[in-house]
């Protein structure tokens, strides 16, 4: 075994520092960035280890003539280019590279924001075009203003430090992170509408979802000073840009500066290219000789280090290669996944604590732990939770983790007990599978159901009286949005009532808005499975 000679194909380019990681290891390297499908599956039978970027697609049939293959390696984020589900099946581990461009962001939201408040592009095109106008080009120092966070991971985190060091007074907005994580002194925690009015800069560090979609459109941007800039680093869409350009062309801002846009890349008659205090920057945030070469040899020594020392490192999927096992435990992994998502949906506010407790015929039970935080955690960091990782990205967000057995006799063969606490309240879901893959929410906030996750549902609390389901179903009708199934359960006191609607589609926030204010209603929560 010592003399085995192991081999990693390379199909998409990396740099000379990363292959060299590879060779220094006395690893062979089939390196071949021409490769067809074709080429590819006369190869991989031999391979241990693959490293790709976005150019690669690894399939099915790929990955079944891949009879050695132990791990592929995804240089970057995105991973829709690999089969993940067949790579798992087949005990393949998948990682990815998501926090290498951490320190690029950061910097090049520094460097836009000094740009900015200096007036320092607007300066270079008025000498390009022959005109001498300092006197108009008056701009502000960093120091003693205040800068607005919108999102504390790593990347609003390494933004703050360098923003502590120009004297700044920080504040922060994160509803998914609890202060207690962060030094006494460095930043004060606020709620958005305080920080938008309070922040002489702002700056978005979130991921683009439903919830942060147009975060600040017309209506939010117009509670900032008059004097206030804003940054966006993160993702395009989550500044409204019609509205952005808009309240800086009127004078509402005094300007902004942009590296990410909705449409990649922007067209010629974008709002933005005529309006002098909108800073514009071509998707630069990750664009650093450092970041590129960072990804290369990152992945490079993630792979070399399984290959070679077992050592798992931002694995994307649990490495379970008995098929037995897997086959055993994959639904209960996706039912525990699901509720996960569903407990971080219904939790509005950071989550202090969660349990997690399992009972059937299982030897471990931190996979469905790890799982269960895999979905509680991806709507609100999706481009860096794994399995590996998620136990680590849960506890540097202060919250406390309990798992283990249920050793509690029951009606089912199989448990899944979930308990998330935030803000002093306890959320409860449980779930079953049954009939092998059948997953099932058996109990959900305390109410006995039979529910498949999946879908579009309304949590609904009522009052228990006449009249509110054709009240609901009228109102949604309405609305054009079609019942699949209304389930009802019973509370243990009379006067109360739980449903959960199933929907075709998923429900405006302004239909949610009309539900609420149905008299009997008591509480709607819409959840996406």
């Amino acid at each position: 075994m010592k003399d085995k000679v192991i081999q990693i194909l390379v199909t998409d380019p990396l740099s000379d520092a990363g292959i060299s990681v590879l060779k220094d290891a006395n690893i062979k390297v089939v390196y071949n960035t021409d490769a067809n499908k074709k080429d590819m599956l006369n190869i991989v039978s031999e391979i241990d280890g693959w490293i790709i970027r976005s150019g690669t697609v690894i399939d099915e049939d790929l990955i079944h003539a891949a009879k050695k293959l132990q791990v592929i390696g995804r240089a970057g984020v995105g991973v829709d280019n690999i089969d993940i589900p067949s790579a798992t099946q087949k005990g393949i581990i998948v990682m990815n590279t998501p926090d290498v461009n951490t320190v690029s962001a950061a910097e090049h939201t520094i460097g836009i924001m000094l740009s900015l408040a200096r007036n320092i592009s607007i300066g270079n095109q008025r000498l390009n075009a022959g005109k001498w106008d300092r006197n108009n080009l008056v701009g502000t120092e960093l120091r003693n203003k205040t800068i607005g966070i919108v999102g504390l991971g790593k990347i609003g985190r390494e933004v703050m430090t360098r923003c502590l060091s120009f004297g700044m007074r920080v504040i922060g907005y994160d509803p998914y992170i609890t202060d207690n994580v962060f030094s006494s002194g460095d930043i004060t925690f606020t709620d958005l509408d305080t920080l938008t009015k309070e922040s002489d800069f702002i700056t978005v560090h979130v991921p683009k979802l439903d919830s942060t979609n147009n975060m600040f459109d017309l209506e939010r941007i117009k509670m900032m000073k008059s004097t206030a800039m804003i940054i966006n680093v993160a993702r395009g869409g989550i500044i409204n840009e019609e509205d952005l350009a808009v309240a800086v062309k009127e004078g509402t801002i005094a300007g902004a500066a942009i590296d990410v846009f909705v449409q990649e890349p922007i067209e010629k008659d974008h709002p933005f290219t005529k309006i002098n205090n909108i800073l514009m920057t071509p998707h630069l945030g990750a664009s650093t000789k450092e970041a590129k070469e960072g990804v290369s040899v990152t992945i490079c020594e993630l792979v070399r280090d399984y290959i070679i020392n077992n050592k798992l490192s931002n694995a994307l999927n649990i490495p379970i290669s008995d098929m037995n096992i897997l086959k055993q435990i994959q639904p209960h992994l996706l039912l525990a996944e699901k509720m996960g998502t569903i407990q971080g949906q219904l939790a509005q506010g950071a989550i202090q604590k969660v349990k997690v407790h399992v009972q059937g015929p299982f030897d471990d039970f931190k996979p469905f732990m790890l799982a269960f935080i895999k979905g509680l955690l991806n709507d609100r960091i999706p481009d860096r939770v794994n399995f590996i990782n998620a136990e680590f990205l849960a506890k540097e967000r202060g919250i406390i983790i309990e798992y283990g057995a249920n050793n509690e006799d029951g009606s089912y063969t199989n448990l899944i007990n979930s308990c998330v606490v935030f803000d002093n309240m306890e959320n409860m879901l449980d779930g079953s599978v049954f009939d092998g893959n059948q997953l099932r929410l058996v109990n959900i906030l305390g109410y006995d159901m039979d529910i498949n996750p999946i879908g579009n549902l309304l949590f609904v609390k009522n009052e228990d009286v006449p009249g509110v389901i054709g009240k609901v179903g009228t109102l949604l009708g309405e609305h054009k949005i079609n019942i699949g199934a209304y389930l009802l359960s019973n509370a243990t006191e009379m006067d109360e009532a739980f449903a959960v609607i199933r929907l075709d589609a998923e429900v405006p926030s302004s239909v949610i808005q009309l539900l609420i204010e149905i008299p009997e209603i008591l509480s709607v929560q819409q959840i996406i499975c």
